[in-house]
């Protein structure tokens, strides 16, 4: 119950900090659709922003929690360890559940903050960090997300493994990789790569957010599971 507990903070903490930071970016009027040239500074100034939230809130919790329950924060993750041969299938369910629950804890807890702005916070289709493709076709959100998953899980795997691994450094390349996929997938899909990270600030935003989810539950857990079997297959293990 320990490492579910730990996987529902850790998801928690994510969620809060990662779309905090999108929160705080509107608020901020950094913006993310560059109108023109002149805002497209400002408008890098934004991704950025967002992309070192959401790596560094790994990186944080790779160190926090690490220890308890391995850092998972994330469904893709632990079924590419799963999937992988290096995670128990008994406890595939209860760090799932907790990824879940911790989603809606941090998304809750940035909603509550949002209810006392003055003149109110709009997140019922406004900006809360949801993720929505947009004007961009469902071939090329489902795989830019599944690229970029199966890339994520890939590092997270090679980094922890027994031969060869980063040792007490892979949770900073766990975040700095995070970070970097979000510089080239924000203005497209708005960079999920988890569908606990997704499921709860979509659910708040609704509309077309809401009605866009699915992509973001099915195309992260395809691309971990890819990882997962190029890992097992010993493709890229450093395992003969």
């Amino acid at each position: 119950m320990k490492k579910y507990i730990a996987e529902a903070f850790g998801t928690a903490v994510l969620v809060f900090l990662g779309c905090g930071s999108v929160v705080a970016v509107n608020l901020l009027g950094l913006g993310l659709t560059p109108a023109s040239s002149m805002a497209l500074s400002v408008h890098t100034q934004g991704i950025v922003a967002i992309a070192l939230a959401f790596g560094l809130s790994v990186t944080a919790m790779a160190y926090c929690i690490g220890p308890v329950s391995g850092c998972h924060i994330n469904p893709a993750v632990t079924v590419a360890l799963w999937a992988a041969g290096r995670f128990d299938s008994k406890d595939v369910p209860g760090y799932l559940i907790g990824q879940f629950i911790g989603g809606f804890v941090g998304a809750g807890i940035l909603a509550l903050i949002l209810s006392g702005k003055a003149g109110g916070y709009a997140i019922q289709g406004g900006v809360f960090g949801q993720n929505t493709f947009g004007n961009w076709s469902v071939l090329s959100a489902f795989l830019v997300e599944f690229v970029g998953t199966l890339i994520f899980t890939a590092v997270i795997l090679g980094v922890t493994q027994a031969k060869g691994g980063g040792g007490n450094i892979a949770g900073l390349v766990i975040g700095l990789t995070l970070a970097l996929l979000h510089l080239v997938i924000v203005p497209i899909t708005g960079t999920s790569l988890n569908p606990a990270r997704s499921m709860a600030p979509n659910v708040y935003a609704g509309g077309q957010a809401l009605a866009q989810l699915w992509l973001f539950m099915i195309a992260p857990i395809c691309g971990g599971l890819a990882a997962g079997f190029l890992f097992k297959a010993r493709i890229l293990s450093s395992e003969d």
